[in-house]
């Protein structure tokens, strides 16, 4: 129960509530490295990165010239997103694909947008 202020009006732990929801809390690396997930995929120039990478391998070019930009601008954003393994690239010659590092980016992508069209 709380007061006006928003604080308990009483104060009660519910020791088996408090110990469920404990299961539910990572190490600190790992709460650590989720959040810098998020950090990186909260820029929406890199958002629009990934959602375009949800339907086509693209090349640093392609993705300029989809969100207007430089290539150099774009490079450095993907550097960021492959430094936390949420895009990979290959080689073909001179020119390197990038694409999602794997099915888990589009999931994560797909709910967070059903998240937020719900709303």
């Amino acid at each position: 129960m709380k007061n006006g202020n928003g604080k308990c009006a009483v104060t009660f732990v519910h020791e088996d509530r408090v110990r469920s929801a404990r299961k539910a809390l990572h190490n600190d690396r790992r709460t650590l490295d989720l959040s810098e997930t998020f950090k990186v995929l909260s820029d929406p120039t890199r958002l629009r990165i990934v959602f375009a990478l949800t339907k086509e391998e693209l090349c640093v070019c392609d993705i300029a010239a989809l969100l207007g930009m430089t290539d150099s601008a774009i490079s450095h954003q993907l550097r960021l997103l492959k430094s936390l393994r949420l895009v990979k690239y290959r080689k073909n010659g001179k020119m390197a694909y990038y694409s999602l590092d794997d099915d888990h980016i589009e999931d994560l992508i797909r709910i967070a947008t059903r998240h937020v069209s719900e709303r």
